[in-house]
């Protein structure tokens, strides 16, 4: 909990800030600090986060800020909890000129935990190996560009064989496939590095592009399921890394997997993989949104079916087995008040979760989608809300972004206790929905977040201000 001290207010993201006037010398009554909802900050106040919420925390900038990235399973091992931690990310800029953005590839490592506040009766000689403790817990981070002319509005990342590749929606009306190996060797390697940097970026293309969208677009995703993809590495008997899921080299399929895109002139099409290593892209578009298509999700778990959202207000679920112009199976037409900007399938459970312009966050059961209402309504956020993910071991669990600068972390398994009373006497907080775990402000222009897949309860954000690694003490 934290107090305001003199003109000096703080606040522990995720749970409530009591506040107390002392400008007389007196005690004032309490009162709760909301984010997004709680008076503004007077001249000499600010926020300040409190470690002790946070078992992780780091932030880092690339220059140009990046409005989209995706993180790179590795060959590091899953339900990694020991720290220091490691991981890596593929982004894009979104630079003042176009001949200036980037696709990255980041190595973000040495990255240990927050560290616990030194005791009151700690002296000199503790305080000399606390320093020299801070030169060493340092975060390190490694980066390997490469040009890219226009700005890059989205990138998500797949593993097709033994190859990881991102696809790319740039802001010239252009999706390209990128070949990622190469990145991924260099940043590991500082010599390498400097070598890629010197002699090989500027010589980097996409192995596949397609122009046919009408204009530029946002949603983009890789189907999890096509034949041919692994999502990670594992060590063989040699010590290299190699793809996850596959018993030996002959047994390993090198067939790209399929690809949607949407674009800003309600469009879709669907790219599928080739003998050839290459894509074939359908050129008639899914036909039913009348609006800018802001985001598409494959199905987890069947192969045909994917689902997508629109400024047009709804949420439609489509199966490619049908023809384009016939594949919408089911509508959700006022899914929100406004655009619908995000959304994001349970790969446990049935459920859908969107986000949009009304500040809404929505679960949908695909087993009730044609009721056309959803089975549970959160609304914490005060602005449009920018992302949305499903925590990928905890089912229940998920975490969204928004243009008013919070990221917010729910479990739909919490429920308050009715034999409990009304314990809660402060309104503000009684208010609050039982879900909500924990709040987590400090960025500026949020974009977009992503659980790490391999590190529980990792969280990485992108925004104007840079990116962000934190874990919190909630899950």
């Amino acid at each position: 909990m934290a107090a305001r001290k003199g003109r000096r207010r703080t606040c522990e993201p995720g749970e409530s800030m009591e506040t107390e006037s002392q400008e007389t010398g007196s005690k004032g009554q309490a009162q709760v600090y909301l984010p997004g909802r709680g008076p503004p900050l007077r001249e000499g106040e600010e926020l300040v986060m409190d470690e002790e919420a946070y078992v992780l925390y780091h932030r880092a900038q690339t220059g140009a800020p990046c409005l989209s990235f995706d993180v790179v399973r590795d060959h590091l091992g899953d339900n990694r909890t020991e720290l220091p931690l490691t991981l890596y990310l593929c982004a894009g800029t979104q630079a003042e000129s176009a001949q200036s953005n980037r696709l990255m590839m980041l190595r973000m490592h040495n990255l240990h935990g927050t560290k616990t506040p030194p005791s009151e009766g700690s002296d000199e000689e503790e305080e000399e190996d606390d320093e020299e403790d801070e030169e060493e817990r340092k975060p390190q981070l490694e980066l390997a560009m490469v040009p890219h002319y226009g700005g890059i509005n989205r990138v998500r990342v797949s593993w097709l064989g033994e190859e990881p590749v991102a696809g790319v929606w740039s802001e010239k009306g252009q999706v390209e496939v990128f070949a990622l190996r190469r990145l991924l060797q260099v940043v590991d390697d500082p010599q390498a590095l400097a070598t890629f940097l010197r002699d090989e970026q500027a010589r980097v293309k996409p192995i596949f592009a397609f122009s046919g969208h009408m204009g530029e677009g946002f949603a983009l995703d890789w189907s999890p399921r096509v034949p041919g993809e692994s999502r990670g590495w594992v060590r063989t008997g040699s010590g290299e890394p190699q793809p996850a899921e596959c018993d030996n080299v002959e047994s390993r399929l090198l067939f790209p997997g399929r690809l949607l895109t949407g674009d800003c002139q309600k469009n879709i099409h669907l790219w599928t993989p080739t003998d050839g290593g290459s894509w074939h892209v359908d050129q008639r578009p899914f036909v039913g949104h009348t609006r800018s298509v802001e985001d598409l999700q494959w199905s987890p778990t069947e192969d045909t079916v994917f689902a997508s959202c629109s400024a047009d207000a709804s949420i439609r679920i489509w199966d490619i087995r049908a023809a384009p112009s016939k594949a919408c199976m089911l509508t959700t037409t006022t899914a929100h008040d406004g655009d619908v900007n995000v959304i994001n399938w349970s790969h446990r459970e049935p459920f859908l979760l969107s986000g949009g312009d009304d500040g809404a966050l929505k679960v949908w059961d695909l087993r009730q989608f044609k009721s056309g209402s959803p089975v549970a309504t959160f609304k914490q956020h005060v602005a449009p809300v920018t992302s949305v993910e499903w925590h990928p071991q905890d089912s229940g669990v998920f975490a969204a972004s928004g243009a008013d600068n919070q990221i917010t972390q729910w479990d739909l398994a919490v429920e308050r206790d009715p034999e409990a009373g009304d314990v809660e006497t402060d309104p503000a907080l009684a208010g609050l929905p039982q879900q909500l775990l924990f709040v987590h402000q400090g960025e500026t222009d949020l974009k977009e977040l992503h659980w790490h897949p391999q590190c529980p309860g990792v969280l990485v954000s992108t925004a104007l201000s840079g990116f962000t690694v934190f874990r919190t003490i909630s899950v």
